[in-house]
């Protein structure tokens, strides 16, 4: 494969995911999570695919093409009423750090076990996705920079997941999201060690 080629399937494949990502995140899936809690982290697998496949340059490049089509997204939503400005830039921020960070702790872990890069640099990215936007786009701390943005239902205060001590909302909503994040990076790593398979030995380094 080329690497043109490459980087074409690569920037299609993120831009399909944040597309869908964006849609199924208006559909509930149970009382803590939406649909694009399982289309999402597929973004971390198309990253490391690119970065395994063609250094780390070219994940930086397919990231900013979903970022690209993610902002897109939040125009096209924020002019139907479906998001706000706080949501909106919430997930811009949490998508360009998370897969930037992604690649840099992927391109790290590359030369030790297959599995270390993908799944450390998933979870780590993951971590900052989940708690840049949920902070940002909900809690009461950024309340006063985007006052018109009316996030007091997110900060009902509610038992954590349904079990625990009280505390906002939108603390349960994060959690939830970060666990599906962490169980589908693990699960991540069959499709993963299978394309690695058929890519063959990797000499991509580039910075």
């Amino acid at each position: 494969m080329t690497r043109t080629r490459g980087l074409i399937i690569g920037a299609i494949a993120m831009t399909a995911t944040v597309v869908a990502s964006n849609i199924l995140v208006q559909h509930l899936l149970g009382d803590w999570l939406t649909w694009g809690a399982l289309s999402y982290p597929v973004a971390f697998l198309v990253t490391d695919l690119t970065n395994r496949a063609l250094g780390a340059k070219a994940a930086r490049q397919v990231v900013l093409a979903g970022f690209a089509a993610g902002v897109v997204c939040s125009l096209v939503a924020a002019g139907f009423g479906a998001t706000t400005l706080r949501i909106a830039a919430g997930s811009g921020l949490a998508f360009l750090v998370a897969q930037m960070l992604d690649v840099g702790v992927f391109d790290r872990l590359r030369g030790e076990s297959w599995w270390r890069a993908p799944l450390v640099s998933s979870l780590v990215g993951s971590a900052a996705d989940t708690a840049i936007f949920f902070s940002v786009a909900f809690a009461t701390v950024f309340t006063p920079l985007v006052p018109w943005d009316d996030v007091s239902w997110a900060n009902e205060m509610v038992p954590v997941l349904g079990v625990g001590r009280e505390a906002p909302l939108w603390v349960s909503l994060a959690l939830a999201d970060f666990a599906v994040k962490m169980a589908l990076a693990l699960l991540a790593l069959v499709p993963f060690r299978a394309a690695v398979a058929l890519m063959g030995p990797s000499t991509a380094r580039d910075a």
